[in-house]
């Protein structure tokens, strides 16, 4: 929620960390005084948000109970959503019910989490439903990243312009533009490097800056440097999946055996494009063998 006029924002700091991927730095340094109800409703959704990108899910099942705030509940439910696939057909059902539901389907943090969720079922028009409206730098930075992920990186540029109006030097707009300029590429790769060399300068070094740097080496060719960030990374966070899978297309490149990064990759996020992939042409090879068989 925007500051009031003229004063400081209380949480921007905690904000930041989330965008930048510090998600322990961000619960760590959440106890912060004379938060209005409003600005407490939006500390706690960060924190518990921060916990559901660690993988502890169930902390965030078990704390939100019934009577929280609606912000709250929708985490809780992007929580049930990743914990489990057996959850994830009566997760989508609620979420149906809840957008439907006049007195709260507007809410952004559950129109956020509503986008989240049908990103990551790829159901891409799905998502813009309830995103296109946009309303908070969130919600265009989700719009941005699913334009994208639809090979439209037309309406991706309207989103950033849009974003760059309400504030250019905000850390989401910095992110939205380097997620834009690797997928334009060309040119563009070195704008997008200088965005996260700027982040690494800046704040916190994290996976994400870290794979945002390597993502951009790779494109320019430099797989050794981007290895070296990426096993960086890994230090930070051994199951980070943008990690992982980055790992497994830099071995190939390098002509290195990438079997156990991909193998760390199924066992921690099965849902993962390379893992399906990867699976698909396992599947095609054993197809052509028993045909030959």
């Amino acid at each position: 929620m925007a500051a009031l006029a003229g004063g400081p924002d209380p949480l921007f700091g905690l904000r930041n960390s989330f965008y930048i991927g510090a998600y322990q730095a961000a619960i760590n340094n959440s106890e912060i005084p004379n938060l209005s109800p409003d600005d407490v409703v939006e500390r706690d959704s960060l924190v518990y948000r921060s916990y559901i990108a660690l993988g502890s899910y169930q902390l965030v099942i078990n704390e939100i109970d019934s009577s929280a705030a609606t912000p709250l509940q929708a985490v809780k439910l992007l929580a049930w959503y990743l914990s489990s696939p057996e959850n994830k057909e009566m997760t989508i059902s609620s979420l149906h019910e809840w957008l439907e539901d006049p007195a709260i389907g507007n809410n952004p943090v559950l129109r956020l989490v509503a986008g989240i969720i049908f990103t990551h079922e790829q159901d891409y028009n799905e998502a813009l439903k309830y995103t296109n409206a946009g309303g908070t730098m969130e919600l265009h930075a989700l719009n941005v990243q699913i334009f994208l992920k639809m090979h439209r990186s037309d309406y991706a540029e309207k989103q950033l312009r849009v974003m760059q109006q309400i504030d250019e030097d905000h850390t989401l707009t910095q992110l939205a533009n380097a997620w834009l300029n690797l997928a334009v590429g060309g040119s563009k790769i070195q704008e997008a490097f200088l965005i996260f060399q700027d982040f690494s300068e800046k704040y916190q070094m994290t996976s994400l800056i870290l794979n945002g740097k390597a993502v951009c080496c790779m494109h320019k060719g430099e797989f050794d440097e981007a290895e070296l960030l990426l096993l960086e990374a890994l230090n930070k966070d051994a199951k980070d999946p943008e990690t992982l899978a980055n790992l497994v297309v830099c071995g190939l490149h390098l002509g290195k055996s990438s079997s156990r990064y991909l193998s760390q990759l199924k066992l921690s996020n099965q849902d993962h494009i390379l893992v399906k992939r990867a699976s698909n042409a396992e599947e095609s090879f054993d197809k052509a063998v028993h045909a030959f068989a």
